[in-house]
């Protein structure tokens, strides 16, 4: 997913231009991170006390002038227009977020107003379309039956939660005025590895093979997550 986000940035911005950047649901920062080590100015928001001290102890060990240009918010996400004005930023992340929110559309057209003209909106969803993959791979018939006729589903951490269509996330898209610019399939392939699995000695290759999947039909379609662009009109 890294891959595609640095893809479609490059193709918005100029090469060396010092983003805006902010990361609703930042989780341990990982992105953030990432995005701070190329020169941007991130702000994280996240509302778990636990991620917010393994982002701050990550964000500790790095040199000054990286620290300088994160800043972490404690919040949902649902209250971005308290924290910050519109057109704020650049790029706006929500990524693994949408599953925990029953309703939606009032998050992200929150989110759509943080952008300025031409800013990219990046979000990575669970694929409601392919939620029968992950059982019926692993051979659970009951599960993989069950999972056609429903946007819920528990996660790997035990949570009840809600998948998205790409058809309705289109629309959704459209409407709050940051129409969907391109899409790609996450884990299209190793959506069942374990966790904990030991990384292969091609992982190289691996990447290679998911990122070709995750851009190109059929297989993007019937990936674990969808990672959709929208672009502030």
């Amino acid at each position: 997913m890294a891959r595609q986000l640095d893809e479609q940035i490059a193709g918005r911005f100029p090469v060396g231009q010092r983003l805006r950047v902010l990361d609703v649901g930042m989780g341990q920062g990982t992105q953030a991170l990432r995005l701070a080590r190329a020169g941007h100015q991130v702000t994280g928001v996240e509302q778990d006390s636990t991620m917010i001290s393994v982002a701050r102890e990550a964000l500790a060990a790095e040199p000054e002038g990286i620290r300088g240009r994160v800043r972490i918010v404690e919040s949902d996400g649902r209250d971005t227009g308290v924290h910050f004005l519109p057109g704020s930023f650049d790029v706006v992340l929500c990524h693994g977020v949408l599953m925990y929110v029953e309703e939606p559309d009032a998050l992200l057209a929150g989110l759509a107003r943080m952008l300025a003209q031409g800013g990219l909106l990046s979000l990575l969803v669970r694929n409601a379309d392919a939620l029968a993959m992950r059982p019926g791979l692993a051979g659970d018939w009951t599960g993989a039956l069950a999972s056609f006729d429903t946007r819920a589903y528990t996660n790997r951490l035990g949570l009840a939660v809600r998948a998205d269509e790409l058809d309705t996330l289109t629309g959704t898209l459209a409407g709050i005025g940051a129409p969907l610019h391109a899409w790609y399939g996450v884990r299209v392939f190793t959506d069942t590895a374990a966790g904990d699995a030991a990384v292969p000695d091609d992982v190289n290759v691996l990447l290679a093979a998911e990122e070709r999947a995750g851009r190109t039909d059929p297989y993007r379609r019937v990936a674990a997550l969808l990672h959709l662009c929208g672009v502030r009109g």
